[in-house]
């Protein structure tokens, strides 16, 4: 195994183990919820929003390893940022886990460890759930705040 790949493994491990800001957020501004009927994975997504800015975020629910920990590290990166921010992210995070062609690693931080999930297509969508839950708690548009990745 190389040095990245035992990096994705650690990773995912610990944030998995110990999920960075993994709890109900109440009161919040926007929520959603995230499924995916075909493995499980099943995420609550709370975001307190003020002033264009995202003052606090938290996810609960369960599902594996990799949700868990794309959940916890998305959490960490998007608290303080402004919502433009927290979306332009989620589309830059999205395009790393499943463009092979994706130049972009040096804007991703610590998230572009979940560029080697591409090579396992069944574990995209559990990369990405927390993020489209993310994308659809901010859609003001919408009554009903819940995603599916069937």
């Amino acid at each position: 195994m190389n040095r990245l790949d035992q990096l994705y493994k650690d990773m995912i491990l610990e944030h998995n183990k110990k999920p960075r800001n993994f709890k109900e957020l109440s009161p919040c501004t926007h929520h959603s919820h995230g499924k995916n009927p075909l493995c499980g994975d099943d995420y609550y997504v709370y975001l307190s929003v003020s002033d264009d800015t995202i003052d606090d975020i938290a996810f609960k629910g369960d599902g594996c390893a990799i949700s868990k920990a794309s959940g916890s590290m998305m959490t960490q990166a998007l608290k303080g940022k402004s919502l433009k921010e927290a979306l332009d992210l989620k589309e830059l995070f999205l395009d790393c886990v499943t463009k092979d062609d994706f130049k972009k690693q040096d804007l991703m931080g610590k998230l572009k460890i979940f560029e080697g999930v591409k090579q396992f297509p069944v574990r995209v969508k559990c990369a990405a759930l927390v993020w489209r839950a993310l994308e659809d708690a901010l859609d003001d548009k919408k009554s009903k705040h819940e995603v599916s990745t069937e």
